[in-house]
């Protein structure tokens, strides 16, 4: 069966391989716009939370603070002395 294309169909097959093409590269780069702008909002928060860190280590330097971790068990004990 021999099957004859006509030029129209032909033309149109290519525009919508053509269309196909943009509309999945432009959702690509979509995908990757959008992957980059979580990335950057995460090394923000990074930045962020290093500032900070940097800043109570500016502030507190040289003081001592106790801290107190709840109550401990613990047993007095005697020693005795090896001879």
């Amino acid at each position: 069966m021999i099957v004859a294309a006509s030029f129209t169909g032909v033309i149109k097959t290519v525009l919508i391989l053509i269309g196909v093409l943009v509309i999945i590269r432009i959702i690509g780069r979509t995908l990757i716009a959008k992957r980059n702008l979580e990335h950057e909002r995460d090394l923000i928060n990074r930045e962020r939370e290093f500032q900070k860190k940097k800043e109570f280590v500016r502030k507190n330097q040289g003081k001592t603070s106790i801290l107190s971790k709840g109550k401990i068990q613990a047993e007095d004990s005697d020693f005795e002395e090896v001879k």
